[in-house]
């Protein structure tokens, strides 16, 4: 199964992950309908999705890919995959997320090619620095609080949060764990202006205003003009 977004290559995929500010993941199977979920985040003010699914098979995820693919391309979004860089150039997602414990950033991007976005997920000060010069195009830094959704990986709080606002420059990096309408603040207050939301939208009732409420806290208290479909 093979997609296209042929406008988004390169230099576009990049300039979009400058100016990304809310960064939703989701799994393959959320609650309710995954679809009517991905336009609302989106509609609501998210600039990037991620597919991370950990139970489902390759065809499974495959099928949901292409939805991402599609709702993305609706809303001028980026697709990024997690953990896998050869299914995310099959999908042709825009990018693909690695963990520490996954491939390096140079093998992630060997394979998916100098086109598409690499991420990385970094726990620790020293790991964000490391993150910074790891040729990854952005670092996710948490998790922030305890989370479902890293089970076993303990919250490192706001401090490297704080150290990523001094230290992280001239590469996005993402403020994740416990990213919700009750905590985003305080990361904005210590220096994050973007982070990576999972539960607070995908269990929301109302994911649209809810998404609009994070994107607020990080951008001022003003939803930014010009989001939406494209």
């Amino acid at each position: 199964m093979s997609f296209s977004l042929p406008e988004a290559e390169g230099p576009l995929r990049r300039e979009r992950l400058r100016t990304a500010r809310l960064y939703f993941v989701c799994d393959a199977r959320p609650p309710g309908d995954l679809e009517a979920l991905l336009r609302a985040a989106l509609g609501g003010g998210a600039d990037i999705v991620q597919l991370r699914e950990k139970e489902l098979g390759r065809d499974e995820i495959e099928r949901a890919a292409a939805t991402f693919r599609r709702v993305a391309d609706t809303h001028s979004a980026l697709f990024v995959l997690n953990d896998d860089p050869e299914l995310a150039r099959i999908c042709d997602a825009d990018g693909v997320h690695v963990g520490q414990d996954d491939m390096p950033v140079a093998e992630a991007r060997a394979i998916v090619g100098a086109d598409r976005i690499v991420g990385l997920s970094t726990h620790s000060i020293a790991q964000a620095d490391a993150g910074a010069v790891s040729g990854a195009d952005y670092i996710a830094v948490g998790p922030v609080h305890a989370t479902p959704t890293k089970e076993g990986r303990p919250a490192i709080g706001l401090d490297p949060v704080r150290h990523a606002a001094a230290h992280v420059h001239g590469l996005p990096w993402f403020a994740i764990g416990g990213m919700e309408p009750g905590t985003i603040g305080a990361a904005a207050a210590a220096g994050a202006t973007r982070a990576v939301v999972v539960r607070a939208i995908a269990h929301a009732s109302d994911p649209e205003a809810v998404t609009r409420a994070l994107r607020a806290a990080l951008t001022g208290g003003a939803v930014e003009a010009g989001r939406g479909a494209a």
